[in-house]
């Protein structure tokens, strides 16, 4: 997915990792149900075991292409994932939280745009490369009360 206006479509996976297509790699989530406590749930599981204070960077991975960013569907989805990332910052400037790279949270919140999905044999990583390289990991079990 990309959140520059400009970026190239339908790129390969090869392409993006280039960096210079103006995309992200991205897990595409698509709701069943529009429920903004769902919505809010996944982004704090999704702040549970991804750093989001690193620019175009996860781990070793780096480039605009692993930047981190949601993509959200509507403003009631871009108010919530705000006030998630508040609740994250104000944990993290109160040392609630003390598992991430850095001391800010650099995640940008843009609206989705058209995601394209990578070719099949770079998809589920993981499942076909067990012990291979991955930055993901829980950093804290439980969302912390700030």
């Amino acid at each position: 997915m990309s959140p520059h206006e400009n970026a190239k479509a339908n790129p390969s996976y090869r392409e993006v990792c280039t960096g210079s297509t103006g995309h992200v790699e991205v897990l595409n989530v698509v709701l069943a149900n529009e429920d903004a406590t769902i919505f809010e749930e996944l982004v704090k599981f999704t702040f549970m075991f991804h750093d989001p204070t690193t620019l175009n960077r996860q781990g070793n991975d780096s480039g605009t292409q692993y930047a981190s960013v949601i993509f959200c569907s509507d403003t009631q989805q871009q108010e919530i994932a705000k006030k998630v990332m508040a609740e994250l910052q104000t944990a993290m400037d109160q040392k609630k939280v003390t598992s991430y790279s850095e001391s800010k949270i650099n995640t940008g919140i843009v609206p989705y745009t058209k995601y394209y999905p990578a070719e099949k044999e770079h998809q589920q990583y993981l499942e076909k490369n067990p012990s291979g390289y991955c930055n993901h990991r829980y950093r804290f079990r439980e969302w912390p009360v700030v």
